[in-house]
C-alpha cells in the first residue's frame, strides 16, 4: 500500500450567512443558510500531520424538502455533523481520499443515518440521504485537500495509477447493455488535462426574483448590485441563464420562460436551461411546454440546452420514463443522482446526462463522473449556491471535465459579501466578468485554497474531536 493517512482531529464551524434577495427551492423560500466548514487534520504511520479544509451550504430546502418546519430540519443536520465528526476520526480509514471516502459513503455513512434517524423520532419523519451526503461532503472535501497536500501535490494530480492501488472496477460496475470496461482505467483518463482556466458561467433566475420594473415589490435591497435581469447580464456580460420555474402552474412557467429568454436575447445571451424544482408529475407537462416553444417562439426552443431534473428527488421511488422529453431536449439528472446507480437507472429511463454537485461529495462526484462519462452520457456541474471555500472545489471539478457548457455559479446574487475575503486572493471566483469565471489564482497542493493568504478570522470552533 501507497503512503496513506488518517483522520486524527477536526475542527467543525457552522457559519451563518444571510441573502441579499430571497432564493425560492420549491414551494419553499430561503433566506439564510449555514455553510459547514471542517479543518481536518490527518496523520501517517510515522507521525507526519497534515490539515485540509472543506466546506459545503447546508442547503436544508434542497437537501430535506418536507412540510417539518425548516428550524427542525437544520438543526438535525448541524446535530448529524457532529455525529459525522465522529466518525470520520473514529473510522480508523488509511487509504487514499477516493477509497475511503467510497468506503465511508457505501457503509459508515447509512449506518449512522440510520441510527440517527431512529434517535431523533421526535423529528417525525428520517433524514433522507440527500441530506447526509450534503452534511457529509465538507469532511470528504477536507480528506481530499488535505491527502494531496500530504504529498505536496493539486488534488486533481493524485487520481491516477501513479496514487491509487485500486482501478475503477473496484468502485463502478458498467451497464449490462454496454462494451464498457473500467479494468485498468482511474480517474484520471476520465480528465481534462490540462483544465479549463476560464469557465462560461450561468446566472440563475430564481422564482422570485423581480425580471423587470414591474414586478418589483419596493422590498429589494440598495447594496450597490444589480436586482433586475437586465442589469446581471449587462455588468456581468453574462450568455446563459438558468429559469426557475414552478412545475405546477403550466401557464406561469410558459410565460417566465418567454419573458426571462426575451430579455435575455434582447441582450446578448446565448443558452437557456429550465429548472422545475422536482415537482412535475407527469412527462407531458414538459413535453407540451416544450411543443409550445417550438411551435410558438422557435428561437427561445432552439437556446434551450438542456432541462434540469423536472420530477421527484427519489428515481427509484419514481422510475420515470423520460424519452418523450429526451427526443426533444437533453434532460439532466440532478438531486435523485446519488451515486452510480442511479445514474445508471436514470440511463435506462432514458435520462441524456447528470448534473454533478461536489455537495454530495467530492468522491461521489468523480465516481458518478466517470461512469456517466463512459456511458457517453453528457455532465453539468451545478450550483449549490457556493459561497467562500466552497467555490473552489466546486468550479474545479467543473475545468477538470468536459460539462455540456461551462459551470453554474450564483453566490454572488444571493450572498456576495459572505465571500469578501475570498475575493481578495481569488477576485476572478466571486465576481463574473464577460460571462466568465476566472481560476487563475487556484494554485499550489490540494484545492489550492490558499488559505493562509485569506484575511477571515474565524470564530471559536462549534466542535472539535480527537482521535
Amino acid at each position: 500500500m501507497r503512503d496513506c493517512v488518517k483522520p486524527v482531529k477536526i475542527e467543525l464551524y457552522f457559519i451563518p450567512v444571510v441573502t441579499r434577495i430571497p432564493l425560492k427551492f420549491g414551494p419553499e423560500v430561503l433566506t439564510s443558510i449555514t455553510c459547514t466548514r471542517v479543518h481536518m487534520f490527518v496523520e501517517d504511520k510515522k507521525g507526519k500531520m497534515t490539515d485540509g479544509w472543506g466546506e459545503t451550504p447546508l442547503s436544508v430546502q434542497w437537501g430535506w424538502p418536507s412540510s417539518i418546519n425548516y428550524e427542525t430540519r437544520h438543526r438535525d443536520m448541524k446535530k448529524f455533523c457532529k455525529i459525522l465528526a465522529d466518525e470520520w476520526v473514529s473510522c480508523d480509514l488509511e487509504s487514499h481520499p477516493v477509497d475511503t471516502g467510497y468506503l465511508f459513503i457505501e457503509h459508515i455513512l447509512p449506518l449512522a443515518l440510520t441510527r440517527f434517524n431512529k434517535k431523533m423520532k421526535e423529528s417525525k419523519e428520517d433524514m433522507p440521504l440527500l441530506s447526509a451526503l450534503i452534511c457529509n461532503s465538507p469532511f470528504d472535501i477536507a480528506f481530499h485537500d488535505a491527502y494531496a497536500k500530504y504529498l505536496g501535490l493539486p488534488v486533481y494530480r493524485i487520481y491516477g495509477k501513479d496514487f491509487m492501488d485500486k482501478d475503477l472496477s473496484y468502485y463502478l460496475k458498467p451497464a449490462e447493455d454496454s462494451q464498457v470496461s473500467f479494468e485498468g482505467k482511474y480517474i484520471e483518463d476520465f480528465l481534462r488535462i490540462p483544465p479549463r482556466e476560464r469557465l462560461i458561467v450561468w446566472h440563475l433566475v430564481g422564482g422570485t426574483d423581480p425580471i423587470d420594473k414591474d414586478e418589483l415589490t419596493g422590498n429589494e435591497p440598495d447594496d450597490g448590485y444589480p436586482v433586475l435581469l437586465e442589469d446581471w447580464i449587462r455588468q456581468d456580460g453574462l450568455k446563459c441563464l438558468k429559469i426557475k420555474l414552478r412545475g405546477n402552474d403550466f401557464d406561469w412557467d410558459y410565460q417566465r420562460i418567454v419573458k426571462v429568454a426575451e430579455i435575455g436575447i434582447k441582450n446578448g445571451v446565448l443558452w437557456f436551461s429550465t429548472d422545475f424544482n422536482c415537482t412535475v408529475k407527469d412527462t407531458s407537462y414538459v413535453v407540451e411546454m416544450l411543443d409550445r416553444l417550438l411551435y410558438d417562439k422557435p428561437d427561445i426552443y432552439a437556446r434551450i440546452l438542456y432541462i434540469e431534473q423536472p420530477f421527484p428527488y427519489d428515481l427509484e421511488s419514481n422510475p420515470i420514463d423520460v424519452r418523450p422529453i429526451a427526443s426533444r431536449k437533453p434532460i439532466f439528472m440532478d438531486e435523485s443522482a446519488h451515486d452510480w446507480r442511479v445514474i445508471k437507472l436514470g440511463r435506462e429511463l432514458g435520462w441524456s446526462g447528470v448534473a454533478l454537485k461536489t455537495c454530495k461529495t467530492q468522491t461521489g462526484a468523480l465516481l458518478s463522473y466517470c461512469w456517466a462519462k463512459a456511458h457517453g452520457m453528457s455532465v453539468m456541474v451545478q450550483d449549490l449556491t457556493n459561497p467562500m471555500l466552497a467555490q473552489i472545489p466546486h468550479v474545479l471539478l467543473a475545468s477538470y471535465i468536459d460539462t455540456i457548457m461551462g459551470v453554474e455559479s450564483n453566490s454572488m446574487q444571493f450572498y456576495p459579501l459572505a465571500s469578501e475575503p475570498e475575493a481578495k486572493i481569488h477576485p476572478g471566483l466571486y465576481k463574473r466578468r464577460e460571462g466568465m469565471l476566472d481560476l487563475s489564482t487556484i494554485r499550489g497542493p490540494g484545492f489550492g485554497y490558499r488559505i493562509e493568504e485569506i484575511p477571515r478570522e474565524l470564530p471559536e470552533p462549534d466542535y472539535i474531536v480527537s482521535g
